[in-house]
């Protein structure tokens, strides 16, 4: 499994930014990865669905995000799924200063034959996370 996280500090109030990063289909604006998220059914709390595509190692990949642990204002946790990977994205909110900041972990569990090359694909993910944490910051700054 790869794990990784990142923080990504803003001068946006906590409520904006867990607000905005509630709801899911930002990942559109923000992950350099993602191609398009859309609500699939739910309103926002656990068990909401979202069908997210997204580019990753010069592959296209469909998977069904499910909430599955949320704190309002605080925390909201997804898991991610498809044939080749289990995908696990934490974010927390909290305050800082007169701003936000926000603790975003990924972890990734790829099946089938992904999982022999794993080593391989960290320098990827840790490349996509790294530009995720830049959008972010950017998009927040902006709320």
């Amino acid at each position: 499994m790869i794990t990784m996280h990142r923080t990504v500090s803003t001068r946006t109030a906590p409520k904006a930014v867990f607000d905005y990063l509630a709801d899911f289909t930002t990942t559109t604006e923000w992950e350099p990865g993602t191609v398009t998220t859309v609500l699939l059914d739910g309103d926002g709390g656990v068990g909401t669905r979202y069908a997210n595509t997204s580019r990753f190692a010069g592959r296209t990949s469909k998977l069904v995000y499910t909430v599955v642990a949320i704190t309002p204002g605080r925390l909201i946790a997804l898991r991610g799924e498809n044939a080749a990977v289990t995908a696990y994205d934490t974010i927390t909110v909290c305050a800082d200063g007169a701003g936000s900041q926000v603790q975003y972990k990924v972890e990734f569990a790829f099946h089938g034959a992904l999982r022999w090359i794993e080593i391989l694909l960290r320098p990827a993910v840790a490349s996509l996370l790294a530009k995720g944490a830049r959008g972010l910051r950017e998009k927040l700054e902006a709320l």
